[in-house]
């Protein structure tokens, strides 16, 4: 938590004080930090910037029609139902919900006080607003009735503001209430509560009772003119998923053997999908609505996520195959404005228009957008390596 700043790692005045700093404190240092986390969080960023794209144009290129099943996983659904790629932003949020247990943690080990903490995750809530905006609306204009307000970065600054205040006054099992009580007052505010024309219960894009509020509530211009997925009371369940990756943590810091720790992460996961499913029949899942089905089994595949990345890296010790999620994990959010800020595209088809050009049309689609990643992944190597890492 905090202002977005960057910090650059200070390993001493030469470089045989580096190597023995190296040994000493920096192997502490690591061994406190959740590894696995830092690399979940840069896979799930790659996938964000550009890697299921990368994968589709491989696919395609390749000719493998076999495979289009795959593909079809990287599109978000139209309405209802449930894809891989509506599971990218939630898995996010989860994380946000992990590394908030760690990071108040560390605050409170630092001597800052309950109000110290509100007042950073609240400055952090309002600077990635800001920066939501400046995202969203590119080029930046000031007006005011056609800026969308809402953005990923706004959701994940609310979402992370609410859920630290929820984790820092209550106990595992209050933020287990908590969770359910969000997702069922959701659910039955939006089966139940009639919107006018439309009546209760309709889940249709016009006539759901989030967009109903949204478009009263939130300035300036939705997505999609009468609706927009990242509205305000869209944030309701979305808390869901930022509590559960608080459940997680506090797994995670309890003092067991860790295979109960990844024991109970998957034996919880499987349960959420399962609640899910079993939800959905009342209330469909649907990621454009964040419907409490929705929040149920992207929260449970995220679990499992995480209990998969654990035991791989922290626990067995295979690290080295996950450098590179790891080192865009330590920037994901600069590297997430940084892919939209900065052309990353004009550069590589100005290095390698030639190259590209050779390679058919699937396989320039395919090359290209292996180069954008590979600038974007070369300039948070240049960071990891000048120990410069930007926090919000």
């Amino acid at each position: 938590m905090g202002f977005f700043i960057f910090e650059r790692e200070k390993m001493g005045l030469q470089k045989s004080q580096n190597k023995q700093y190296n040994a000493g404190n920096q192997s502490k240092s690591v061994s406190k930090r959740l590894d696995s986390l830092d690399a979940l969080r840069g896979f799930d960023m790659f996938l964000i910037i550009g890697g299921t794209y990368l994968i589709s144009t491989f696919i395609d290129a390749m000719n493998w029609t076999s495979l289009g099943w795959l593909t079809a996983q990287f599109k978000h659904v139209p309405w209802h139902g449930l894809t891989f790629e509506d599971v990218i932003f939630p898995l996010f949020l989860f994380m946000v919900g992990v590394s908030m247990v760690y990071s108040i943690a560390s605050s409170r080990k630092k001597g800052l006080s309950d109000q110290d903490i509100y007042i950073k995750a609240f400055k952090r809530m309002l600077l990635l607003s800001v920066l939501g905006i400046i995202y969203k609306n590119r080029p930046l204009h000031f007006d005011l009735e056609e800026i969308r307000f809402v953005s990923v970065l706004g959701r994940i600054g609310v979402t992370g503001f609410i859920g630290t205040l929820i984790v820092m006054n209550t106990n595992i099992r209050g933020q287990i209430y908590w969770l359910a009580g969000l997702l069922i007052f959701y659910w039955l505010s939006m089966l139940f509560i009639p919107v006018p024309g439309y009546g209760a219960g309709d889940l249709s894009q016009e006539g759901n009772l989030a967009g109903f509020i949204d478009r009263i509530i939130v300035p300036g211009r939705l997505k999609d003119g009468n609706f927009d997925e990242l509205g305000y009371f869209e944030h309701i369940p979305s808390i869901g998923l930022v509590l559960m990756g608080a459940l997680a943590a506090h797994i995670l810091r309890k003092e067991i053997i860790d295979i109960k720790k990844v024991t109970y992460l998957g034996i919880i996961g499987a349960g959420c999908i399962l609640g899910g499913i079993i939800w959905n029949f009342h209330f469909p899942i649907n990621k454009h609505l964040w419907s409490s089905s929705f929040i149920m089994v992207t929260g449970g595949i995220s679990f499992l996520f995480l209990a998969l990345f654990y035991q791989i890296i922290d626990v067995w010790g295979f690290k080295k195959w996950s450098f590179v999620f790891k080192i865009i994990g330590l920037n994901s959010i600069f590297i997430y404005l940084a892919s939209a800020l900065i052309d990353f595209r004009y550069t590589s088809n100005y290095l390698f228009n030639g190259f590209f050009e050779m390679a058919g049309e699937d396989g320039k689609r395919f090359l290209l957008q292996l180069s954008v990643l590979l600038l974007e992944v070369g300039l948070l190597y240049f960071l990891y390596k000048k120990r410069i890492f930007f926090k919000v």
